[in-house]
């Protein structure tokens, strides 16, 4: 995978399917309590319990958790092992051609509303991950924003980090609401270098209700640097509720100072100047077409500007320390009883010594 200077990724796993595996590793250790809490209760069946302990002194109580913890220690590390982890080994300095593009996403809360399912701002991150998937070269960064804006990845060609930074996102990231969509366009429009802004685009994802700063007049300047400005809509002219969510469930909807119910609208006619004032265009997201086809179109048709990146080329798996200490482990595991150990039992550190008898 490409990289560049910021983000690097040197392991991965050649069968990542495998990792699945380890959610088992808590299911087999409530299965192991449950276990042991059945076997003391029939103890206490038989009789009571600190009794029938006395009946097999030798019985260690912690040598059938220590050898459990052994078990799937051990677990862990053999599917570990399964999975194939590679490490980069060879790091060389490649050249590739590609256009720049700085996403910028809204987070207010009116993107809560579910005028598109699940919501308005879960649909364009699905929407932005379809985007990274088809994406062939090109460097992109993230930012977000409500009523500030924040870089949230800077320009890269780590597709798996800005996948990563984007189940990270959600409405409660920046502390002012608002939607302080010219702010984004400013903050996306300066993180291209002078050279690379003919070879980039920035893509504003809302629902366009603007209510702190003067978004047309940002894009204007960024059309003046040689950066387009595409948005989508994100929403409804006829609008919906904004929910409040209560671990993730609607509680409730948001309502004005007078009690109303607040309604959030797409505002479709403020994005169609943003867009036109960035000389892009602009594509209202529907329950059918999220706009990511015709943003991927317009992409192709920029400048591909040629950059150096950093690639690993070549990978080695390194299975075998894992499945190594899962052997010894099971080995020691093995050799484990589950009573005392003599040599222990006979040293009593903690015997009171009788002195001799006058």
């Amino acid at each position: 995978m490409v990289q560049d200077d910021t983000l690097m990724e040197v392991f991965k796993f050649e069968y990542p399917a495998f990792i699945w595996l380890l959610l088992s590793v808590p299911a087999v250790a409530v299965l192991f309590w449950m276990v042991r809490l059945a076997k003391r209760k029939s103890i206490a069946r038989f009789g009571e319990v600190n009794l029938v302990r006395k009946l097999s002194p030798d019985a260690s109580l912690s040598r059938p958790w220590v050898r459990f913890a052994l078990c799937i220690t051990a677990l862990a590390f053999l599917i570990i092992g399964l999975s194939g982890p590679l490490i980069g080994s060879r790091l060389e300095e490649v050249k590739r051609k590609g256009a720049d593009l700085m996403i910028a996403l809204d987070v207010s809360n009116s993107m809560l509303a579910q005028d598109l399912r699940p919501s308005r701002l879960e649909r364009a991150k699905l929407a932005l991950n379809r985007l990274i998937d088809r994406l062939e070269g090109d460097r992109i960064g993230l930012i977000v924003f409500a009523g500030d804006a924040y870089v949230q990845l800077p320009i890269t060609t780590d597709y798996n980090a800005a996948k990563l930074f984007l189940t990270t996102i959600n409405a409660d990231m920046v502390p002012r609401q608002g939607t302080a969509i010219g702010e984004a366009i400013a903050l996306a429009r300066e993180s291209f270098s002078d050279s690379t802004r003919k070879h980039s685009a920035i893509l504003v994802m809302t629902d366009g209700e603007n209510h702190e700063d003067d978004a047309v007049g940002a894009a204007a300047e960024a059309a003046a640097a040689g950066v387009k400005v595409y948005t989508i809509g994100m929403g409804s002219p006829e609008g919906a509720p904004i929910p409040q969510l209560v671990n993730g469930a609607v509680a409730g909807f948001r309502q004005d100072n007078a009690g109303h119910t607040v309604i959030t609208k797409l505002n479709p006619v403020m994005l169609s100047e943003i867009a036109d004032a960035g000389n892009g265009k602009f594509i209202r997201a529907t329950a059918s077409d999220d706009g990511i086809d015709l943003v991927l179109k317009e992409m192709a048709a920029l400048d591909r500007k040629e950059f150096k990146a950093k690639m690993y080329t070549e990978y080695e798996n390194r299975f075998q320390p894992f499945i190594a200490m899962a052997l010894v482990l099971l080995v020691i595991e093995f050799l484990m009883g589950d009573r005392k150990s003599s040599l222990l039992a006979r040293l009593n550190l903690f015997a009171v010594q009788k002195g001799p008898s006058k």
